[in-house]
């Protein structure tokens, strides 16, 4: 179209506005700048500038300015409500025609869907990509990117994407991105808590766990929780578990996620009864003063 931007089909040397810089927008940042493209970045926070401009980002004071001659626009935001706030107010209008939006928060499905048809009926293609991987995938640049939105927008975002993952699977229309996180997430609680307790009902009946985990985790009890990211110290793979529980994932975002689920699943009259569960002893462990540790920390109660 006349005026659009026109280079977006170039792999390399695009001009990407980012939108929050936080402890997993700060890497994604810095993987953007180390596929070659040029990254103007906004946040808040003023240290997070600074360390996105020692990355090799261009800082800006306001989202306007960051998103005023940029290709693509990637967001990375605590909440729908401000992902709502920031793309009606400072990026909607603001971008130049034909620059596509790609918003990597976990929110809300209906707020996902009401920002990606707002975006739409403003001429411009977007699409919902929450992650999966945590900080150290962010930082490593191997997210699993899960896509909501038309066929053109993905294919569009995919090659802003594959900068900063490992995968980028298109889930559907829009929405489907945020559906496919809170689900993954959903049940990635349950085998976690599944795990932990199992792991301390071997050990209190004798069972040595690394025993227990050589057995499981070559057997029918297999699972990404036991297998990947044991959450026992000196059990397994190297995890969070092996350093006080510190990084990683953590469970203030673990219950964030779940409550995403739960509301969804009332939304849409859908039984979980095991993901209610798991959303409760999640509140229960976070109450109790734990936001800041990993998740896998829940195994702390047993």
């Amino acid at each position: 179209m006349e005026g659009a931007v026109t280079a977006f089909r170039r792999e390399k040397d695009m001009k990407i506005a980012f939108i929050g810089l936080g402890n997993m927008g700060g890497g994604m940042a810095a993987n953007l700048v180390k596929a070659g493209h040029d990254v103007r970045a906004f946040d808040l926070s003023q240290p997070a500038l600074e360390a996105a401009a020692e990355a090799g980002c261009t800082p800006f004071s306001s989202i306007e300015e960051a998103v005023a001659d940029a290709e693509a626009v990637v967001s990375m935001l605590p909440n729908g409500q401000i992902v709502k706030g920031v793309y009606t107010d400072a990026v909607i209008g603001k971008a130049p025609k034909g620059a596509v939006f790609l918003d990597c928060s976990t929110i809300d499905v209906a707020t996902a869907r009401e920002v990606i048809s707002a975006a739409n009926e403003a001429g411009y293609d977007m699409v919902d990509a929450p992650v999966s991987g945590g900080i150290a995938a962010a930082n490593g640049g191997t997210l699993t990117f899960m896509v909501g939105g038309t066929e053109a927008a993905f294919e569009r975002a995919k090659p802003v994407l594959e900068a900063m993952g490992k995968a980028v699977i298109h889930a559907g229309e829009a929405g489907a991105g945020q559906t496919a996180k809170i689900c993954n997430n959903m049940l990635l609680a349950i085998h976690m808590i599944g795990t932990a307790e199992a792991m301390m009902m071997a050990e209190k009946l004798g069972l040595d766990p690394q025993k227990f985990y050589e057995i499981s985790s070559q057997s029918s009890g297999y699972n990404w929780s036991l297998n990947a990211y044991t959450p026992l110290p000196g059990v397994g793979v190297e995890s969070p578990a092996d350093n006080d529980y510190k990084g990683g994932f953590a469970t203030g975002l673990m219950l964030k996620d779940l409550r995403l689920a739960m509301e969804a699943a009332d939304s849409a009259n859908a039984a979980v009864p095991m993901g209610s569960r798991a959303a409760a002893l999640y509140e229960d462990f976070a109450g109790a003063g734990n936001e800041a540790l990993d998740f896998s920390a829940i195994i702390k109660t047993y």
